[in-house]
């Protein structure tokens, strides 16, 4: 478990910091330049990673932001996650930009010293491994939408794994959200990674598969392409196509 811990804690620290390189070239009004994220500029994005990355701090710790009693004490989700981006534009880019960079590093110092087998009370719940990969997924999704606005390629990499495994293991809480009855089929999943490698989810005898490139799929779970427009994802059977419906892997 230590190692699984280590690799995530890593990754994240890599999709982060890549992130970070990209957002050092913003300068002047490019920072208020839309994103695909209805109503959200570049500055209004990297608040919201600044201040949810400080939610998980204070989650895992028990501070007076924890989410699932900080969110209680608002109106509804959208307020929770405005809370943070009003807080950006009272800044500068720039400073908006150090606060992320000191939030994250305060949050990786904290999940690396979790208790493996504690549950973080984020929404249903989620353990130590899984809570990263969240948090991983949230900086990469969030990051696709900053380099579309700066017309900087995105460029997929093994990482996406982490994605596509917490898009398949949020699926009952996406069917959930969609008010659906999760299907009893077993679906098998049959993604190609951006190295090539195959990336297999499921057990072999399924009747139900969903086949394509890892980035597409992970691109529809979180939200940043439509099922249409993944022109590889191929899905059989009515648990695969059912699935790719209520495509969520965030809360």
């Amino acid at each position: 478990m230590a190692d699984e811990i280590a690799l995530l804690l890593h990754d994240l620290a890599a999709e982060q910091h890549e992130l970070v390189d990209v957002l050092r070239s913003v300068t002047g009004d490019t920072w208020f330049a839309a994103t695909p994220a209805k109503g959200w500029d570049v500055r209004d994005t990297v608040a919201h990673l600044a201040d949810t990355d400080e939610i998980a701090v204070d989650t895992c710790t028990g501070g007076h932001r924890s989410l699932n009693q900080y969110a209680q004490s608002l109106s509804s989700a959208e307020d929770l996650t405005l809370c943070g981006v009003l807080a950006g534009r009272r800044l500068t880019g720039a400073e908006v930009l150090g606060w992320w960079e000191t939030s994250q590093a305060a949050e990786r110092d904290v999940l690396a010293g979790l208790d493996p087998s504690v549950r973080v009370p984020w929404g249903l719940g989620m353990r130590v491994p899984s809570f990263i990969t969240a948090r991983l997924m949230e900086t990469w999704a969030h990051g696709l939408d900053i380099r579309a606005t700066l017309g900087v390629e995105a460029h997929d990499t093994p990482r996406l794994r982490h994605v596509a495994w917490l898009a398949i293991r949020a699926l009952p809480y996406a069917f959930g959200v969609a008010g659906v009855e999760p299907p009893a089929a077993v679906v098998r999943f049959e993604l190609s990674g951006p190295d090539g490698e195959a990336w297999i989810f499921g057990p072999p005898d399924a009747l139900d598969h969903i086949r394509g490139d890892a980035g597409e799929f992970c691109r529809v779970f979180v939200q940043r392409l439509s099922r249409s427009a993944a022109s590889t994802l191929v899905a059989e059977g009515d648990a695969a196509n059912a699935a790719l419906h209520v495509a969520r892997a965030y809360l």
